[in-house]
């Protein structure tokens, strides 16, 4: 399946920004990946590089809850669907020494110096994200409240645990975080 213009500059975009963040990948690189002119890229979006970083988080918000969702669709608990995505994460970095589709916090970790628009996006990344594990948490029969507690803890324990192997090239923050599951859901 051929890929449009549009989505072509999202997926390269997304992944230098991934890469080296928003404030590293310049407008030119992005050209230069893409083989385009800037008057092609600004047909597409107008509003220029972080009209481009939106798209891009949408897009992967889109990439990330999908996949998170047909894994809590696989798995009986949280606990056990949370193990299984963790360990496709670590194999992911294994394999590649890069966590590249799977983590928003790679792009933004410039978060004060984008604009509202850009932070915007990313909560509502954050937020559904939260919502995949505060489902499944209910259905487990959690609380409401316990579920709210729990998912949030899931979502900074897992997005801290993409970043610190990323930033120590090791994946044993994620085991780690993987190991400690049962000991999360027996305390709260």
């Amino acid at each position: 399946m051929k890929m449009d213009t549009k989505s072509l500059i999202i997926d390269i975009a997304t992944t230098l920004f991934q890469k080296k963040g928003y404030l590293g990948v310049g407008l030119n690189e992005i050209l230069k990946e893409c083989n385009m002119s800037k008057g092609s890229l600004y047909h597409h979006f107008p509003n220029g590089k972080e009209e481009l970083l939106i798209a891009c988080l949408h897009s992967l918000d889109e990439t990330i809850t999908t996949h998170m969702k047909e894994i809590f669709r696989d798995y009986p608990t949280t606990q056990i669907a949370t193990q299984a995505m963790i360990e496709k994460l670590v194999i992911k970095f294994e394999q590649e020494g890069m966590i590249i589709g799977y983590t928003i916090s790679s792009i933004v970790s410039e978060m004060g110096a984008l604009s509202e628009a850009v932070r915007n996006a990313c909560a509502l990344s954050f937020t559904r994200i939260q919502e995949i594990y505060l489902n499944k948490l209910v259905e487990d029969g959690f609380s409401e409240e316990k579920a709210h507690s729990i998912s949030l803890m899931l979502t900074a324990s897992i997005e801290g645990g993409i970043m610190l192997c990323l930033a120590k090239k090791t994946s044993e923050p994620l085991k780690i975080i993987s190991q400690g599951l049962p000991n999360l859901f027996r305390e709260l």
